[in-house]
């Protein structure tokens, strides 16, 4: 701050005069009136030295961050007219700098340096990058959307739309490297537990016409398939679709992915990225651990090699005959809690309602089958007959594996309290079923309908609806029951727990899908596609190490919470001279001060505060 007077005039008017830099803008406002000339005379003999030290002693409270300051304001000031369609908020977010100080501990700018050192690149992709990837967690829209909306960051990101689109091609001609860095990176910021790490798959639908046709390759002649195809959609989307495999860490965190066609068999994804995995763990041990659809015998068989091992789950009805009798057969049942001997008949009819029995009801009992299976290995040898000849036979292998079967009570209830809705939805169909419409759905309501058909010698056949007793019979035989399949010998206890866990990468999809607005997909090239995934999988990256951090402060929160709080934390540009909080302290703000320690709980800031914060993020 200096002193601002009119040298000319016989009676000058002293001003305390501060500049202030917001972002590229440069400008000075008087803040404080100390007095005409004649004033001060009644109060000193030198109103020139007395003006110069009350500057100075502004000067030293501005160090100590405590400034008073006298601010006019005209209530008939009109506001400034622009040539906009809609208009706008002036407040401007700056909660998002904690999710920039996790992007830039991942090095992501160091990553597009490397890239761009030779190249002739005219603007910034990891610019470009960073915002792309807080829009996707603040404001999920589309990219277009993003670029549109960049001047609610207190940054004020300046690039075209044209160079996202280059951003992108950037990004997925550099895939494999680009994960490896996160990886890699994210190492350095919390310790990364892989002993197990959980897959799983999910489709994503685009909103297309008609799928991508495959198409030959003009040199290697080679069939290039199309990337959204016709699937299997668990929404039932009658669309396109991109399938992502995702592994992640034992504490939710993803390690690595990879995108697919939407028609292949998601078995067929697991053990290429598994090998992606495994070189960038550097060949350290780990349990595969995920659900049935993605435990075939072949990703069972890769697992029992080099140092890894698997447990997945293991489909009850899909069991042989033999091991299903071992599953109902009541006998050598333990409590998981204390491997006590237990019958399951027991455990079907005791009084929950009783205190003693509260315990009991929470346990679970389990059984252990071996379950040793040989496979084809795709191999021949030769075998000696009887008569002296040979032939060429297939090579078969032994995967070894044992089945952990546990039934539970409360499972066992809740499954009947949901089939019984079902079967009541059954009963109102049956009242008004059109045999015309009527179709029969594997997994829907419906198939607790049967129809019965009966005629007379030459007459029209009749249909009737009725509800289908044995299908109901025979699902009720299953509740309460589960598995799991695993080469380890490992406690059951112990392996239970590990697959319950399993709910964690379901998360990571429901927080891709819902929370980041990653679907449904409006772009049409494979690499802008490929670079969308990307996108959504730095966002949920960044989001979860956040989370980590969280919890390694002991603060626990829902992804509503956080997301929230950081949308809201926008502060008001004050006349250029201060900004001021919009935004209440609340939990989770106060957690994420604790963590991160960048002070983002206070009433004002100056603009040189606020980007001094953001050059020590960012040094």
């Amino acid at each position: 701050m200096k002193l601002n007077y009119d040298k000319k005039s016989k009676d000058p008017t002293y001003f305390i005069q501060k500049g202030y830099r917001n972002g590229k803008k440069t400008t000075t406002k008087n803040i404080a009136r100390i007095g005409k000339h004649s004033e001060l005379l009644k109060i000193t003999d030198d109103p020139l030295a007395y003006a110069r030290e009350q500057v100075a002693l502004y000067n030293d409270e501005e160090k100590n961050s405590r400034i008073t300051m006298e601010v006019k304001i005209d209530f008939d000031e009109k506001i400034k007219v622009s040539k906009d369609l809609v208009s706008s908020s002036t407040n401007l977010n700056i909660g998002y700098l904690y999710l920039q100080q996790l992007y830039h501990e991942l090095k992501i700018g160091s990553f597009f340096e490397q890239l761009s050192a030779d190249s002739k690149i005219t603007f910034d992709p990891n610019t470009v990058n960073r915002f792309l990837t807080f829009a996707r967690i603040l404001y999920p829209d589309s990219k277009l959307g993003t670029y549109q909306h960049l001047d609610h960051y207190y940054e004020k990101p300046t690039f075209s739309y044209n160079h996202i689109m280059r951003t992108m091609d950037l990004m997925a001609a550099h895939y494999d490297e680009y994960l490896a860095h996160l990886f890699n990176a994210s190492q350095k910021i919390v310790k990364r537990d892989t002993s197990v790490c959980y897959y799983d798959c999910s489709n994503y639908y685009f909103e297309i016409e008609s799928p991508d046709e495959d198409y030959v390759d003009e040199v290697t002649g080679e069939i290039i398939k199309g990337f959204r195809k016709y699937g299997i959609s668990k929404q039932h989307q009658p669309a396109p679709l991109v399938e992502m495999g995702l592994f992640m860490d034992s504490d939710g965190i993803p390690l690595t992915m990879c995108l697919t066609s939407g028609s292949d068999n998601e078995q067929t994804t697991a053990i290429p990225l598994e090998k992606k995995l495994t070189a960038l763990l550097k060949g350290k041990k780990l349990i595969y651990c995920a659900d049935a659809g993605l435990g075939s015998l072949n990703i069972r068989n890769f697992n029992s090699m080099g140092g890894r091992a698997f447990i997945v789950t293991q489909s009850i009805k899909k069991l042989s005959n033999t091991l299903q009798s071992a599953v109902f057969n009541d006998v050598d049942y333990k409590l998981l809690s204390s491997d006590t001997d237990v019958l399951i008949a027991d455990l079907k009819a005791f009084d929950k309602n009783t205190p003693e029995n509260k315990s009991l009801y929470e346990d679970k009992a389990y059984k252990i089958v071996i379950a040793d299976k040989a496979m084809d290995m795709g191999f021949y040898e030769e075998k000696k007959l009887k008569n002296g000849k040979t032939r060429k036979v297939k090579s078969k292998a032994i995967v070894h594996q044992k089945i952990i079967i546990t039934f539970s009570r409360k499972m066992m209830e809740y499954q009947r309290f949901i089939r019984n809705r079902q079967i009541e939805r059954a009963k109102m169909m049956l009242k008004n079923l059109d045999p015309e419409t009527y179709k029969k759905g594997p997994n829907d309501v419906t198939r607790f309908i049967k129809r019965n058909s009966s005629t007379k010698s030459g007459e029209k056949a009749m249909d009737q609806y009725i509800l289908n007793q044995a299908v109901i019979d025979e699902e009720e035989k299953y509740d309460g029951y589960y598995a799991v399949a695993t080469n380890l010998d490992d406690p059951a206890k112990d392996i239970i727990e590990v697959s319950s866990k399993r709910y964690k990468i379901e998360d990571c999809f429901r927080v891709m899908k819902t929370n980041f607005g990653a679907r449904p997909v409006f772009h049409q090239t494979r690499e802008h596609i490929t670079a969308h995934f990307m996108l959504c999988y730095t966002a949920l990256l960044i989001y979860r190490l956040l989370e980590k951090k969280l919890d390694m402060n002991q603060t626990h929160f829902t992804v509503e919470n956080i997301v929230e709080t950081l949308q809201n934390m926008e502060v008001a540009n004050l006349e250029d001279i201060c900004y001021m909080s919009t935004y209440t302290c609340s939990q989770v703000c106060t957690a994420l001060n604790a963590v991160f320690d960048l002070r983002l709980d206070k009433k004002y800031y100056q603009p040189k505060e606020l980007n001094k914060k953001i050059k020590e993020i960012l040094k």
